[in-house]
């Protein structure tokens, strides 16, 4: 009887698993955490405006929808129709999907920090609820 309910014991701590993965081998925890809008600041909060990544549409490249007013930050930033996503986690924005405008290392937190170029100092964080551009 105690065999019997160890096995169900350890088929539903299966069954749970395969729910909290989704069968793909994703957590539906990470996918929950990663967000799409964000909110981009110069400067310790001079100036903001919204960002989104949009579509995957290959390995590590997204689309992104930048706000015009993100021009006041940095001027061409509103050209950016890429988001690029690097396996040592850092991001950057372009317009051709290679050449980067703005590029982001991974900050303490949850959010990036642009290094490239070294100015204007621009964050990178996720915002609360879905919004449109600002």
């Amino acid at each position: 009887m105690k065999a019997f309910s160890a096995l169900i014991a350890a088929a539903a701590l299966l069954i749970g698993v395969q729910l909290f993965h989704d069968g793909n081998g994703e957590s539906v925890a990470n996918e929950a955490a990663r967000s799409n809008s964000y909110r981009l600041v110069a400067n310790g909060d001079e100036a903001a405006c919204a960002v989104s990544r949009g579509a995957e549409i290959s390995d590590g490249l997204s689309l992104l929808t930048v706000a015009p007013k993100c021009r006041r930050l940095l001027p061409g930033i509103e050209q950016a129709k890429f988001w690029r996503e690097q396996n040592d986690g850092t991001v950057a924005f372009s317009a051709n999907g290679t050449d980067p405008i703005v590029t982001f290392a991974v900050a303490d937190g949850n959010g990036y920090e642009s290094y490239a170029p070294a100015l204007p100092l621009l964050s990178l964080a996720a915002s609360g609820a879905s919004r449109s551009a600002d």
